[in-house]
């Protein structure tokens, strides 16, 4: 098997086990595996090559892009690992399609910087953006700080370039916003995990630059206070409003305890501080004002000006410069560096109407003490579209803990008619939420999908879906 891999994509660049180290371990450091050998094609031929040998031989195999994934979503034991990484070119940007052909190992920082050179973006932005892969983002449906202006990624993709499990290579890399020729395989394969095939291309969509940003931390009473806010600052932009992050007292403390030179974002301690970032792509909201802000800053401050006086906002610090606005940015991105800190932690991603956020934590909260009386949250969300990181310390942690306390966060969200599972995909580790949780009708489908396409299910197998 080593031989044949070699002999597809090159002796150096089928890695043994301790060159492949990095990659055989995921970023909590919680998980570690043992593959046959990670193999780096250099083209989409290469992996129908090494995908078509996997089929012959009922090989597993698991694609790995960035491997910043955090539902232990590329384990692969007894596998053969892609590596898309060296498949990493921009092909095409066309500014006036406001589109790019990319690569699935391009790594989202450089797409986002390629594009910015014309004047253009790529909004998918999360703290992970500088190693996590094109790839990656697509297979798991990331989400990130911008959904609420741009979508999740299946929103910001047009076509796909996919090697399915049989080797063969399904060409569909439309660049059309509307196409109802047949079944959206697009869309099937987004959000798959490589349980399904394995993305090598994509068309993805681009959007003009924000010619002005005006960005804030503010403190609100409360989370009904907060989506208040939001609703005005959406009506007053014209829906504007690209980013609304909740950052509770308990987890800026942990920032401040965990990140070297954190500040505070307000001289006294807030509960409930929100990350505010609105683009103005119109010329006459960038416009200077007399004192020389782009209106947007003017509007954002007088919004809060009015709010402060009928006591919805508590405090609020608009960023007078770029410097102030990436500080206030890296107290939210560095939400992941600051829970691993805490290993081991219970890691919760759930989704639930933005209107029932607070309830859920509130909820959750009262609920997990009852399990252990020590175990506390730390929590980021992204609170303008429902999306709650609820991660769980339990200082008594075991196995049995962890299964409660996950089970108890399950409970809380489907009374509240949200999701399990909002952005991190499922993987290996929600695999038993899935079949406690998700409607048996639908996961029979999902299985008629799986075993339709891949029948020696050698493809991310034991990822996605439960065994029955």
């Amino acid at each position: 098997m080593i031989d044949k891999l070699k002999a597809i994509v090159g002796e150096t660049h089928v890695l043994g086990q301790q060159d492949a180290a990095r990659l055989c371990r995921d970023f909590t450091g919680e998980f570690n595996w043992i593959p046959i050998a990670v193999v780096r094609p250099a083209n989409t031929d290469e992996v129908s090559r090494v995908v078509a040998l996997a089929n012959e031989t009922k090989t597993p195999v698991v694609p790995v892009s960035g491997n910043t994934g955090l539902s232990a979503g590329a384990i692969a034991d007894g596998a053969i690992m892609i590596s898309l990484e060296r498949m990493n070119q921009i092909r095409e940007i066309r500014p006036d399609a406001r589109l790019a052909i990319v690569e699935a190992g391009v790594v989202l920082s450089a797409l986002r910087d390629a594009v910015e050179q014309e004047d253009l973006i790529f909004p998918l932005t999360f703290g992970a953006q500088g190693s996590a892969m094109i790839g990656g983002n697509l297979a798991t449906n990331a989400g990130g700080s911008n959904v609420l202006r741009y979508g999740n990624t299946r929103d910001l993709c047009l076509g796909l370039e996919v090697v399915l499990p049989s080797g063969e290579v399904m060409d569909i890399m439309s660049e059309l916003h509307k196409d109802n020729s047949g079944y959206n395989l697009k869309h099937l394969l987004i959000g798959a995990e490589g349980t399904l095939g394995i993305i090598t291309a994509a068309v993805l969509k681009l959007f003009p630059r924000p010619r002005a940003y005006a960005t804030a931390m503010v403190a609100t009473k409360d989370l009904g206070s907060a989506l208040g806010l939001l609703n005005r600052l959406q009506a007053a932009s014209g829906g504007s409003v690209e980013a609304f992050e909740y950052m509770p007292r308990a987890y800026i403390e942990a920032h401040l305890e965990t990140v070297e030179d954190a500040r505070a974002p307000f001289e006294e301690p807030q509960e409930v501080n929100i990350l505010i970032e609105i683009g103005a792509t119109s010329e006459d909201a960038a416009n200077e004002t007399n004192d020389g802000r782009p209106k947007v800053s003017q509007m954002l401050e007088d919004t809060l000006a009015d709010l402060f006086e009928e006591g919805v906002v508590l405090d609020a610090v608009v960023a007078q410069n770029e410097a102030q606005r990436r500080e206030m940015w890296a107290r939210r991105e560095a939400a992941a560096e600051v829970v691993l800190t805490r290993i081991p932690i219970i890691n919760n991603d759930i989704a639930v109407p933005v209107d029932k956020v607070e309830a859920f934590i509130e909820m959750a909260d009262e609920r997990i003490k009852a399990a252990d009386s020590e175990a506390y949250s730390l929590i980021v969300s992204h609170l303008g579209d429902g999306n709650v990181h609820y991660a769980v310390k339990a200082p008594n942690h075991t196995p049995e803990i962890k299964a409660e306390i996950v089970e108890i966060v399950e409970e809380c969200v489907l009374e509240l008619g949200g999701s399990f599972s909002a952005e991190h995909g499922i993987g290996t580790y929600k695999l038993p939420s899935m079949a406690r949780r998700k409607n048996a009708v639908a996961l029979a489908a999902m299985r008629a999908v799986k075993t339709a396409l891949d029948p020696n299910n050698i493809m991310n197998p034991g990822k996605v879906l439960p065994s029955e």
